[in-house]
């Protein structure tokens, strides 16, 4: 390093170690998108949680299950899929239906199919406090996310994302489609 440094280098040799057989390097595009991706997503994520408690008490974890759960036949998931579904542990997801339970949102119920397995299933009042929410949240993804992607190809966007979610899941429905015109997030759905 010494050596480096006498000759004008900084850093150590490692630092400067050129490209590593086999691996393609980045191109500052594709840097460009992971030095923003991070920070982007957190801080929209953030904003989309901040606007439902503000204006509902409900935490976007809550609306995201809630959501799922007005999606389901019957408006029942197995507390397992509804884990999969929203992107959480079975324990994490186990205190978000515990939350929305302790307001009359959901109920749980042992499932008919294992006793060993709970189902929770969206109640009316859980079903109306969803419907109040909606319009909140979709104004909230338009400020925070497609206000800003102005000339950006959604579809494009949309299938990257699910290759993305189906590669690493090794389900390829990994990422559910789109909701029935029925249900209270369908309904702020265009074609």
């Amino acid at each position: 390093m010494l050596r480096h440094m006498a000759a004008g280098k900084t850093g150590s040799k490692r630092a400067r170690s050129t490209k590593v057989e086999g691996v393609t390097p980045l191109s500052a595009g594709e840097f460009k998108v992971i030095r923003a991706l991070h920070p982007g997503f957190v801080t929209m994520m953030r904003q989309l949680d901040a606007d439902l408690q503000r204006e509902h008490r409900m935490s976007h974890a809550e609306f995201v299950a809630l959501m799922f759960l007005s999606e389901a036949p019957d408006r029942t998931l197995g507390l397992s899929e509804l884990a999969r579904r929203c992107q959480q542990s079975l324990s994490a997801i186990s205190r978000t239906v515990g939350r929305m339970e302790a307001q009359g949102l959901v109920r749980r119920e042992q499932s008919s199919q294992d006793a060993r397995a709970y189902n929770a299933v969206l109640t009316d009042a859980g079903l109306t406090r969803l419907e109040q929410a909606v319009p909140t949240h979709v104004a909230s993804l338009r400020r925070h996310l497609f206000d800003h992607l102005n000339g950006v190809d959604l579809k494009a966007i949309g299938d990257a994302f699910g290759r993305i979610a189906a590669a690493a899941s090794g389900d390829p429905q990994a990422v559910p489609g789109q909701p029935s015109p029925d249900t209270p997030m369908g309904r702020y759905i265009t074609a």
